[in-house]
């Protein structure tokens, strides 16, 4: 890890789906610096005991206050749900962000029924249940746990057989039968196209990105730590220590996600 963070915003998720996040971060904030940790090595978190995706957050949180960063972004929807109240109840100090499945926004479009796919983490634990219970009661939801799906998107064909076998089965039984889906994983967003071809054309997608974005600008601001000058920079590094899943990181920040 960079010695220095000073000033920077640390962003971390299980693997390279936070970039899904970062990119909007990045497009709302240009002038500020990112540090993006993907804990590739032991993905995907959604399949992980939840004490294990407690501890793994918490080591990565420790890491990056300690190297000095202003907030943390936990751009990833298992940790966020796991671990954000213990996070946020060890680290006083800094701004900390998560992020969670856009079921509110989805639910208030009326675009008819509704499917979420997240990790089977996710929609066990109790923050999606009360999520739920808030926004879901006046719409049909359907939920489905897509296991197998970040760790496909993780080796980085997106567009790739691997990815379509997994989307098919475990999206065919929903052709027709959803109008809009909720990506709550932030994996997903990377495999719209892949959606698509599935359950159609005109299915619309909700995802937490750019709703993190703005309220992290909006953390910022009212904190008076809001770059408004100077030349942004994001820095990546990798629980693999591998040159190449950097590249594959950097690569995806320039990946489209519509």
């Amino acid at each position: 890890m960079k010695k220095d963070l000073k000033g920077y915003i640390g962003v971390f998720d299980s693997g390279l789906g936070g970039i899904s996040v970062l990119k909007e971060m990045v497009k709302l904030l240009p002038h500020e610096k990112f540090y993006f940790y993907g804990d590739s090595a032991r993905a995907p978190y959604g399949e992980r005991t939840l004490k294990e995706v407690q501890d793994y957050t918490m080591e990565t949180m420790n890491n990056m206050v300690n190297h000095g960063v202003k907030a943390v972004v936990v751009a990833c929807n298992t940790a966020t749900s796991a671990a954000i109240e213990m996070v946020r109840d060890v680290f006083t100090d800094i701004i900390v962000i998560g992020v969670e499945p856009a079921l509110k926004p989805a639910a208030e479009a009326h675009d008819g029924e509704i499917l979420v796919m997240a990790t089977e983490n996710t929609l066990r634990l109790d923050k999606y249940h009360e999520l739920a219970k808030t926004y879901g009661n006046h719409v049909n939801v359907k939920e489905v746990a897509c296991n197998g799906l970040a760790q496909a998107i993780e080796k980085g064909d997106v567009d790739g057989e691997e990815v379509r076998v997994v989307l098919h089965k475990l999206l065919a039984p929903y052709k027709g039968e959803v109008k809009s889906v909720v990506l709550g994983c932030t994996h997903y967003p990377f495999v719209k196209k892949a959606i698509r071809e599935v359950l159609g054309d005109d299915i619309k997608f909700y995802d937490g990105a750019a709703g993190t974005a703005r309220q992290l600008a909006n953390k910022l601001e009212e904190a008076g730590k809001l770059n408004t000058e100077g030349e942004g920079e994001v820095i990546f590094e990798s629980s693999k220590n591998d040159p190449e899943e950097i590249a594959l990181y950097q690569s995806f920040l320039n990946k489209s996600t519509d």
